[in-house]
């Protein structure tokens, strides 16, 4: 396939630190919420080393915020998801799944509390601000729905947590998964949480003012020149190794949140206002398809049995049984990793798999240690 230019106007927008990613050498990015996120710098190998052994600093400003302010803000994001946030404590974030009436996936976020009437949405690739003024306006809510100037940049990698308490001081060391705290730069707050799309380890720093961008980016490198910090981006290979969902890829809005796997991260019993609680409770032990992982100890000629609709068709015999949805070959494992949704009956009892003509095993997901190394 011959190189392609992407045409980068206002509807695709620059992010506060996409000058400094310029000059790092990226290669490629992707849109992502309407905005430039890097995809290579090195390649794809290269950059998975880097990550697993050392820091980077990725530009992650597209997943943007939808900031829900005002008295009804708990009310409405509560609506949106079928996971209890009745317990949630401030400055703490939790990846929770967003759902229609019908149960299907919208968004899975992070969600973060700010405040009882002040939180932030973190988003994966899909315009929910919309549908939160919709149901903000159909709920006669009492609630300003917007997206902030607000922009994150992750440090990612075993030296996460050495670079990024450099800049912000010993406070970071405190912070526990999944919780933040709002630690100054240059006289400015800002929302640093332990997290980020990497099973490395590492933060997210969520910039509110625009033009302190390359300071940050400036500071951070400054910091960890001995440390071999370097730009990054979300790798597939990693992800894909630690069985981190993507949305649009291995969900979409056609599938229903079990079915992917993600029953730990709804409470089907909570006694909460969930839009899409009663759906899925009605279809908990109805399910005719399950999200399975399928390991290869050789490569697959996966492109032998694309569809048309972006994944690559699990076949017995004749007839599909699935998708997978996701694959890569790990550098690490010297094996073939995919993930994918297939049917319940064709899988229940099911050790193995044929895909072009390779023998895998089928796996439960996150693939585990012991799987990998089989």
């Amino acid at each position: 396939m011959s190189e392609k230019i992407l045409s980068i106007s206002k509807r695709t927008r620059v992010t506060p630190f996409t000058r400094r990613v310029e000059a790092a050498g990226v290669k490629a990015y992707t849109v992502y919420n309407h905005m430039l996120l890097p995809t290579v710098f090195e390649s794809v190998e290269a950059d998975y080393w880097h990550l697993c052994e050392h820091v980077q600093v990725w530009d992650v400003a597209a997943e943007r915020q939808v900031e829900i302010n005002g008295p009804d803000a708990a009310r409405l994001v509560q609506l949106m998801t079928p996971r209890d946030l009745s317990k949630q404590e401030s400055l703490q974030g939790k990846y929770a799944p967003m759902c229609d009436a019908e149960g299907k996936i919208l968004n899975d976020p992070i969600v973060i509390k700010l405040s009882d009437d002040r939180w932030w949405i973190s988003l994966a690739d899909s315009d929910i601000k919309l549908w939160a003024k919709g149901l903000a306006q159909g709920y006669v809510l009492d609630v300003k729905v917007f997206e902030p100037d607000v922009s994150p940049l992750a440090v990612q990698g075993p030296k996460a947590e050495e670079l990024v308490a450099r800049v912000f001081g010993d406070a970071v060391k405190s912070i526990r998964f999944f919780r933040g705290e709002m630690l100054a730069f240059e006289g400015v707050d800002m929302y640093v949480a332990r997290s980020g799309w990497s099973k490395q380890g590492g933060f997210e720093i969520y910039l509110p003012q625009w033009d302190l961008g390359e300071a940050l980016w400036d500071a951070l490198f400054a910091a960890g020149e001995d440390l071999n910090v370097r730009a990054g981006c979300p790798n597939g290979l990693e992800r894909i190794e630690a069985g981190l969902l993507s949305y649009g890829s291995d969900m979409t809005d056609e599938d229903n949140a079990l079915e992917c796997g993600l029953g730990v991260f709804l409470n089907l019993d909570a006694d909460v206002e969930s839009l899409s609680l009663p759906a899925l409770r009605a279809m908990a032990d109805k399910q005719t398809r399950v999200h399975a992982g399928m390991l290869f100890d050789e490569p697959v000629d996966f492109a032998s049995v694309a569809n048309n609709i972006g994944g690559f068709d699990v076949l017995d015999g004749d007839e599909c049984v699935g998708e997978v949805r996701s694959q890569i070959w790990s550098p690490r494992y010297k094996k073939h990793l995919a993930m994918g949704i297939v049917q319940k009956t064709w899988h229940e009892g099911r050790a193995t798999v044929e895909i072009a003509g390779q023998q895998g095993r089928i796996v439960a997901l996150p693939f585990s240690a012991e799987d990998l190394q089989a």
